[in-house]
C-alpha cells in the first residue's frame, strides 16, 4: 500500500485533482449522475460553496503530493430545517481503488460531521454500486429508500439508494 496522509483541500492545490476525479467519475460511471465533463472554472464556485458551508474537503495523498482520493459534504436539502442534515460524496482515484481508501476517507468525514454536530449524514449510491453499498453498511449506514428509474445515463434507467447514519447531532437542537 502506498504512504499517504490526510489534508485538507484547496482549490489552489487540489483542483485540478478533484476535476480529474470527478470527470473520470462522470465518463464512466454511475456514481455521478452527469453526462459532461464539468469545465475548470466549476472548481472556484464549487470550492466557494464548501467555504461558505462550512463543509470539509478531505483527501489523501501521497508521499509525492498526488490526491489519491478525497470526499466532502454539503447542503442536503436548501430549507432551514434541514441544517443538522448532510449529503456526503467520496471519490477515489481509478488507479487506486480497493485499497480501502475510500473508508478512510468516510471515516474522516463521519468524525468531521461528529465534531460539527451533524445529526443525519445521508448517501445517494446508485443502486448498482455493490462497493460503495458494502462500504456504507460496513460504517453503520443502513438503506431508507431507493427512487427506482430517476436517473438515465448509458442507456439505461438508474434507481438512486439513500443511505442514512444518525449520529449524535446537537445535545440541544433549535429550530430557525
Amino acid at each position: 500500500m502506498t504512504p499517504h496522509h490526510f489534508v485538507a483541500c484547496s482549490l489552489e492545490r487540489h483542483a485540478p485533482a478533484i476535476l480529474d476525479i470527478f470527470n473520470e467519475a462522470i465518463l464512466n460511471s454511475t456514481a455521478l449522475y452527469d453526462y459532461r465533463p464539468r469545465a475548470p472554472e466549476s472548481m472556484g464556485p464549487w470550492f466557494a460553496a464548501k467555504d461558505k458551508g462550512d463543509f470539509p474537503v478531505i483527501g489523501l495523498e501521497d508521499e509525492g503530493g498526488a490526491l489519491l482520493a478525497f470526499g466532502s459534504y454539503g447542503t442536503f436539502r436548501a430549507w432551514p430545517a434541514y441544517k443538522y442534515t448532510v449529503e456526503h460524496s467520496v471519490y477515489v482515484h481509478k488507479d487506486h481503488r480497493g485499497r480501502g481508501l475510500g473508508r478512510e476517507i468516510m471515516q474522516a468525514l463521519i468524525a468531521a460531521a461528529r465534531q460539527r454536530e451533524v445529526h443525519a449524514m445521508i448517501g445517494g449510491i446508485d443502486a448498482s454500486n455493490a462497493g460503495s453499498i458494502a462500504l456504507h453498511e460496513r460504517l453503520g449506514f443502513r438503506h431508507v429508500g431507493t427512487l427506482p428509474q430517476v436517473g438515465f445515463k448509458f442507456g439505461r434507467w438508474l434507481d438512486l439508494s439513500f443511505y442514512q447514519l444518525l449520529l449524535d447531532g446537537p445535545p440541544q437542537p433549535v429550530d430557525g
